[in-house]
């Protein structure tokens, strides 16, 4: 050859082996993107136990390992290919049997390589054994050589072989034929997989012919077993993961429709198992008070990720609506909604020792037809502190609070601050807010709730570990809702349970071992509805009891129902490691001295402004009865006159009598004009007497 050619011919050289390794290159992109693209997907808890795991193209559930177990490794290389760390691919020496048989020479009928499986195995081409597949498996395989490691070709491998009944890889079958890791694989196990690779549908664990295959090819690979996993329990296996991986009923709605990588929630599936535990038990118990459903809310403050989410006593059962996720079913809310009228109530001058008068109040319902709000006892109490008419959930002391705030401004807090969406016209609800007929379901009434513990902020609730995830699915904006020094205001209120005894008790199933604790709880009309909402400053727990077609319970108030389970789960959450002991922020409270006492409010206060503010928007001065009220006439029939002060009373020009309560009883039928007068007041009304 010519010298001068010489260079010429290595740039050619040069050239070609660039091509090649170009080609190669691309081969194993190809082969890799396969392997991803043929793994299963994994739902995670906060801890990374595995909660769901989604099926992969093929229709497989394929879980891959991380690391190949040791003792899998050598046995499967004793049975696979034993010079697997010595060739670069090709076993040249069993390719020359192979050819022996062919020729009639050799009894050898195979001689591929884990490599050359691993690239039969991603090019999907396993069942078409003709030479142009297999001179195109050869490139592969060169491709995968050059470009891995032996250790990630044999991971590859392992995760990729099909093991029977839908279980590819060693991770996916360990854990599906015999309810283990493959890290803790003992050695029957793994000559039970390895006797399944030849023929994944006749010989896999769930199989009769398995453990007969399995004890020819322990012997042959010189491995001691004896105590091999029989079919029966392999099948039992089987049924369990298959009824294990199915999507969490409170947990489907929140999973893309296609899963394109692994996703970790902030769920604690171990505190989430304990509480849904507490609420079939103690749900066994109120089915003789006709309460079949129940649902829980945990989340951990100041960050709002959800923890635990509970929608059903069992979603595995198909009886009692248990199949519907009832966290996120709207409901008439009752007395929760209670703290954040207060709330807006101290932010427009009312403070907890603001004098409100608990009487009988007439209010116009849209309709024109009178509303008289009742007590959850039906009785009145007369004058009482905010402080006392929350802790004790008076509903007429709310009514007031909420006239007090406007209706209407206490609808733009909820549509525009708490980004509340309301099942029907926010108008229409009116002053039955206060009596509890909103509608909310327990996973936003516990986040709007979350703000108490959290100084009045108002944080995205998170139940992916993804914080992009998170905002498809709570498309809420980070905001401040309420001056920090409200809300101390109302944690003050909601964490003091002695001024609360009157309506719930000295012992009650809402009191526990600590001290920095807050509550509220809610009754529905007709007891269709029993609530509870509790913080401390590190966590906080919704729960409703109820039933999923809306019927009532019998006299199951928010006390009695969702305070039992409430209880349990806090004591729960107290002796776990998300309690911090952190106490609450009581920094701008200052304590001033009411005429019944000690009571409460903020630094600076006008304390005589504040406690009467109420009574002076309060005009009336005829409290009993009301203008345009409608009684039957009956000739013994009685009602009380009373006024504020002692009055001289009148009725139609003529004087009836005097004090600040007496009693008329009129002659016939008809109109009535009542006058009450004293030094400084006059008020007239008018009744009306009709026959029945």
């Amino acid at each position: 050859m010519e010298l001068h050619k010489l260079p010429l011919i290595l740039i050619l050289g040069a050239v070609l082996v660039a091509l090649g390794v170009v080609a190669l290159s691309r081969l194993n992109t190809q082969l890799l993107a396969v392997y991803r693209s043929n793994q299963s997907f994994l739902l995670t808890d906060r801890d990374n136990n595995i909660l769901f795991i989604t099926k992969n193209p093929k229709d497989y559930y394929a879980q891959y390992a991380q690391s190949v177990p040791s003792n899998f490794k050598t046995l499967l290389l004793k049975k696979e290919d034993r010079y697997f760390y010595w060739h670069f691919g090709f076993n040249f020496w069993g390719i020359s049997q192979v050819i022996g048989n062919e020729l009639g020479l050799s009894p050898r009928k195979a001689s591929s390589t884990i490599s050359q499986q691993l690239a039969k195995i991603l090019l999907e081409k396993e069942s078409q054994r003709n030479i142009a597949n297999k001179i195109k498996e050869s490139f592969y395989t060169l491709a995968l050589e050059a470009f891995n490691s032996k250790e990630n070709i044999l991971r590859m491998y392992a995760n990729s072989i099909y093991l029977g009944n839908q279980f590819q890889g060693i991770e996916t079958a360990a854990q599906g034929y015999f309810n283990a890791s493959s890290q803790n694989l003992t050695t029957e196990q793994i000559v039970q997989l390895l006797a399944t690779i030849n023929s994944p549908t006749s010989y896999n664990p769930a199989g009769d012919l398995n453990i007969e295959k399995a004890k020819v090819l322990s012997s042959s690979l010189g491995a001691k077993s004896d105590s091999f996993i029989g079919a029966k329990e392999c099948q039992t296996n089987i049924q369990n993961y298959i009824a294990n991986n199915k999507p969490i009923l409170e947990l489907a709605k929140y999973l893309p429709n296609n899963i394109n990588k692994n996703l970790k929630l902030t769920i604690d599936s171990d505190l989430t198992q304990k509480a849904r535990s507490i609420v079939a038990s103690n749900i066994d118990v109120l089915r003789s008070k006709k309460a079949k459903n129940a649902a829980v809310v945990i989340l951990s403050v100041p960050d709002n990720q959800i923890i635990a989410l509970i929608g059903s006593p069992d979603p595995s059962s198909f009886s009692d609506g248990y199949q519907i996720d009832m966290s996120t079913k709207p409901r008439q809310i009752g007395s929760t909604i209670k703290p954040f009228i207060y709330l807006l109530g101290f932010e427009a001058g009312m403070r907890p020792y603001t004098l409100i008068d608990d009487r009988e109040y007439k209010y116009i319902g849209d309709g024109g037809y009178p509303i008289y709000p009742k007590n959850y006892d039906f009785k009145y109490h007369g004058e009482m502190t905010a402080h006392y008419a929350l802790s004790n959930s008076i509903n007429v002391a709310a009514v007031k609070t909420l006239e007090f705030v406007g209706v209407e401004n206490f609808n733009q807090f909820l549509i525009k601050d708490l980004s509340y969406d309301p099942i029907q016209p926010i108008d229409q609800y009116q002053l039955g807010i206060a009596l509890g007929g909103l509608e909310m379901n327990l996973l936003n009434l516990t986040h709007y709730f979350s703000i108490f513990p959290n100084q009045g902020k108002l944080t995205n609730l998170k139940i992916f570990s993804d914080s992009a995830t998170n905002e498809n699915y709570f498309p809420y904006q980070n905001k401040d809702i309420a001056p920090k020094n409200f809300v101390e205001l109302i944690n003050k209120i909601l964490s003091d349970r002695k001024t609360g005894i009157d309506q719930f008790g000295a012992v009650s199933s809402l009191n526990l071992p600590a001290d920095n604790y807050a509550l509220k709880t809610g009754t529905s009309h007709d007891y269709t509805d029993s609530w509870v909402v509790g913080y401390t400053p590190n966590f906080l727990v919704g729960v409703w009891v109820g039933n999923a077609d809306n019927s009532p319970m019998d006299d199951v108030s928010g006390q009695i129902g969702a305070g039992r389970i409430w209880n349990e789960i806090m004591q729960v959450m107290l002796n776990s490691a998300y309690n911090k002991n952190r106490q609450f922020d009581f920094s701008d409270i200052k304590e001033y001295q009411g005429k019944d006492g000690v009571e409460f409010g903020l630094a600076g206060d006008d304390f005589k402004k504040s406690q009467d503010i109420i009574k002076e928007q309060d005009k009336a001065f005829i409290l009993s009865p009301h203008n345009d009220d409608v009684f039957i006439f009956r000739p013994e029939a009685q009602i009380a006159l009373k006024a504020k002060d002692s009055a001289v009373w009148t009725v139609n020009g003529q004087n009836y009598g005097a004090g600040q309560e007496i009693f008329f009883s009129p002659k016939k039928e008809g109109n009535y004009q009542i006058t009450a007068s004293s030094q400084s007041r006059t008020e007239t009304i008018t009744v009306r007497f009709i026959n029945n």
